[in-house]
């Protein structure tokens, strides 16, 4: 499992001219998902996408995670994250997990990080999203789990 965090100020997903998820200052994670993923994955990270420190402390160090200073999360699924780009001019998608396996896994890290923090907000899975920004620093890791 992928992803592409991103520290915002704002974020917001809208879905055929309507928003399906919004959020303040917190975390934009666009999320890929491959094959050899389970709910371990899932576990994993929910706990790195919570306790990720990237925003910054009384010292200005990046020493806080997104649960710290209550913001919000925004979890985008994005299957192009898991693509094989070593070669030639166009991706390759047989790195990724079919879509019944990738979205059953998104559901289940949605519901984990619900479940531990209060304002998760989504995209929606399969539907052509247009993800709005402001990347705050600019701040952007990718995580795997």
């Amino acid at each position: 499992m992928i992803a592409l965090i991103q520290r915002v100020t704002h974020a917001e997903v809208v879905v055929e001219g309507e928003c399906v998820g919004r959020i303040d200052a917190g975390l934009l994670a666009l999320i890929g998902i491959e094959p050899k993923d389970d709910l371990t994955n899932v576990a994993r990270m929910a706990q790195r996408l919570l306790g990720y420190r990237v925003f910054q402390d009384a010292d200005d160090r990046m020493n806080l995670s997104v649960r710290d200073v209550d913001g919000g999360l925004l979890l985008v699924p994005q299957f192009t994250l898991a693509a094989d780009t070593r070669k030639g001019t166009r991706p390759g998608f047989s790195t990724a997990a079919p879509p019944d396996q990738a979205e059953r896994l998104f559901d289940a890290l949605v519901t984990e990080t619900r479940r531990q923090h209060a304002v998760v907000e989504t995209g929606r899975f399969g539907a052509e999203m247009h993800v709005s920004l402001t990347n705050h620093g600019p701040v952007t890791f990718r995580l795997d789990a």
